[in-house]
């Protein structure tokens, strides 16, 4: 009631103004409104406002046109959200700039006239198609009226609901592709909001020998199937798309595939859960992920929201604290207020790689590139980084008509779908994933299913990897990944806390304490719930480590300043030797680059980037199937990759590598104590243990880096 009163004095004091001062437009004037409306801090992403019978109409490239309500002479709503949007206005009444009211401190400028984007009238069909084994699956599927002639399916099949799909959701999520024209398709898979069936978290795969076998390659087919016969219009040709989980339904697309799927895209798809993807990674559980997911995805046929409740000053609970104070994943399970979920029993009772986990991994049967395939990846990809990469590099020996492509740049999960020219603190200068979605997504999907044989007229010109190069922020265009010029090049970890391109000659020891009771946090606290509102989940990757590098249980390791840049491009891989006077452990090694104090950019100064970074479980050195304790004392060899890179260490930085035991509550904790079953680990089985790592002749501990250019002390330093 304020507020309007206030409002209210606002206009009428605009009446005894001058003509410079505030003014404001009658409400029946939506035409002064209009214009193309900026953030500076995005600058291609514009919203268009335009007047349109009486009412003020709002659009960009991804919103579809919508009739804003009336509100006041300056604010307005949206018909399907509880925030507005206020004008400011000039003297003359005409519209300079506006906010919206969850975001009062963004102020979007006036920067042209309204600009009209092509939106085709896609009609929505729901339909329910039956499976080999009479299990019935939900799909929508949108045709655009306004289109003559066939056109291709395209498919995204998911476990997050389709219900939603309609012509603005196409739009919003792939505008390029939504403005190319297809029959686009979205099923539920099976279990899963309207489907039927049972839902199994990245289900295995079957024998396709057996023709009752069900896996989701075998739905997939049989859902292209009854589209082609049922959905009038097509012509013949589909695609499969999908990002994250949808991304492995659409790599299970592609293992003896329909004969009408001619080209599929696995985004970020999760190949391997247990190896390197979702919930472990090289054997380390990662437990606030795999606690959060399953209880968002398993509680319903829906999804579930996850809290972690509030501390005794009533506010958010922080998850560091949350999963310290639980002590172990079977705790977390039983005070979590739910059931028992099926992968939370599966991650209790088969913490090993054992058939029930290799049964998933999708890489056992990517023996063959049976379609073109377009396989996208984030080097910041904190779900599912590893996945793609996989996917490629398992492929490619099979690639023998040069059908195997691949998307990397320095996004975070999905954050392809973005236009944004920066990640976090990271400013890349262009919209790289709007780049990549108009320039290789849309020509490649064009040239598979809409070109005639022989032709391209879609332009679709990638040779094979296309990969966004950080440090020097450019698109670099590769024969394969990693390219012939980049070669394996040791940097070794010596003592006093220098790196070294020389072999270690001198016997040189650093050794820290690893406490089970103090982990070292992997994100900036407080830690939110994975996929909460004001989670920071999405950008750690990216965070500044300075706020870990000080402690004593992080071992540090430098280069001198750089006097020239260093380019790496391929896959980072630790080779470290370490011994411990426990029976287990964790090893966590990182590459970071470390900008100078007097970076141009203010926010950047000192700042400590990761480029690579990963763990892995000691109790795994010997087998992933049969973990045995490590011998207290003795040296063992952890040696793992660390991912690809394609970064540019630039002159004046400096390259570092840090070395820790924990990294919580990502991962759970090593009692470093060897147990049978650490999710079931007793609290008196944490116990602190020295880490040490070795530096000599016989030990020679170092990072395996793909180096582009020569770099010697002469050089460099």
């Amino acid at each position: 009631m304020i507020r309007r009163h206030f409002l209210l004095a606002l206009f009428c004091l605009a009446l005894f103004l001058p003509s410079h001062g505030i003014a404001q437009a009658p409400a029946s004037a939506p035409e002064a409104l209009a214009g193309e409306y900026t953030n500076p801090a995005e600058p291609d992403t514009p919203t268009t406002f335009y007047a349109k019978d009486g009412k003020l109409i709002m659009e960009s490239e991804r919103r579809v046109p919508t009739e804003m309500k009336t509100m006041s002479a300056t604010e307005f709503g949206f018909p399907d959200q509880k925030f507005t949007l206020r004008f400011t206005l000039d003297a003359s009444g005409h519209g300079t700039s506006f906010t919206y009211s969850d975001e009062p401190n963004t102020i979007y400028n006036r920067t042209g006239e309204p600009v009209h984007h092509l939106f085709h009238d896609y009609q929505r069909t729901e339909a329910m198609i039956p499976m080999r084994d009479g299990v019935k699956l939900h799909v929508v599927y949108l045709k655009p009226a306004d289109i003559a002639g066939p056109l291709p399916l395209l498919m995204q099949r998911t476990p997050y609901g389709c219900d939603g799909t309609n012509r603005a959701s196409f739009s919003g999520g792939r505008p390029e592709l939504a403005r190319a024209g297809y029959i686009y398709v979205c099923g539920d898979i099976r279990g899963r909001y309207k489907s039927e069936g049972e839902f199994v978290m990245s289900r295995p795969m079957a024998d396709h020998k057996d023709p009752k076998a069900i896996d989701e390659s075998t739905d997939t087919y049989d859902t292209v199937t009854w589209l082609l016969t049922n959905v009038s219009g097509n012509n013949g040709r589909v695609g499969v798309v999908g990002t994250s989980y949808p991304g492995f339904l659409a790599m299970a697309a592609g293992i003896d595939p329909h004969p009408a799927v001619k080209a599929i895209s696995p985004q970020a798809p999760m190949i391997d859960v247990w190896m390197g993807d979702d919930f472990f990674h090289n054997g380390a559980f990662r437990q606030s992920y795999g606690y959060d997911y399953v209880m968002g995805l398993e509680s319903s046929k829906e999804s579930t929201e996850v809290s972690y409740g509030k501390d005794k000053d009533g506010k958010p609970r922080d998850g560091y604290d949350y999963f310290l104070e639980r002590g172990n994943f079977l705790e977390d399970t039983k005070k979590s207020g739910s059931k028992l979920l099926p992968t939370w029993k599966l991650f209790l009772d088969h913490p090993a790689y054992d058939t029930y986990w290799s049964s998933r991994g999708v890489e056992h049967h990517l023996d063959a590139v049976t379609v073109p395939t377009l396989t996208v990846g984030g080097y910041y990809d904190q779900e599912d980084m590893f996945g793609p990469q996989i996917e490629y590099s398992t492929l490619e020996p099979h690639d023998t008509k040069h059908e195997n492509f691949l998307v990397l740049g320095p996004w975070r999960h999905g954050y392809w779908s973005s236009s944004s020219r920066h990640l976090g603190n990271l400013e890349y200068g262009e919209p790289i994933g709007k780049e990549f979605r108009a320039e290789i997504e849309a020509k490649f999907f064009a040239h598979y299913l809409k070109d005639e044989p022989g032709a391209n007229a879609a332009g679709f010109d990638l040779e094979d990897t296309a990969s966004f190069q950080t440090g020097t922020n450019t698109w670099k265009r590769y024969a394969h990944f990693p390219p012939k010029e980049s070669a394996p090049t040791s940097l070794h970890l010596q003592g006093d806390g220098l790196l070294s391109w020389s072999d270690s000659t001198a016997q040189a020891k650093t050794a820290y304490v690893s406490d089970p009771a103090n982990p070292v946090p992997y994100r900036h606290r407080p830690i939110q719930p994975t996929y909460s509102d004001g989670s920071q989940w999405f950008n750690w990757m990216t965070e500044d480590q300075r706020f870990v590098t000080d402690r004593k249980d992080v071992a540090v390791w430098k280069l001198p300043v750089l006097k020239k840049d260093l380019i790496l491009t391929g896959e980072v891989i630790a080779d470290i030797y370490a011994s411990t006077s426990g029976t287990d452990n964790d090893m966590v090694v990182k590459l970071i680059d470390q900008y100078p104090d007097d970076a141009a950019d203010e926010k950047m100064r000192g700042y400590q980037l990761m480029t690579n970074e990963e763990i892995f479980r000691g109790r795994n050195l010997q087998s992933f199937e049969t973990p045995t304790p490590l011998r207290t004392g003795a040296v063992h060899e952890y040696k793992f990759s660390l991912h690809d890179v394609d970064h540019v260490f630039k002159a004046g930085h400096t390259v570092i590598v840090e070395i820790q035991s924990t990294w919580f509550p990502l991962y759970d904790r090593n009692p470093q104590t060897f147990v049978p079953n650490i999710m079931m680990a007793k609290p008196e089985d944490y116990k602190p243990a020295t880490i040490t790592i070795y530096s000599d002749p016989e030990h020679d501990s170092s990072l395996q880096v793909p180096l582009v250019n020569a770099c010697d002390h002469i050089d460099c330093f």
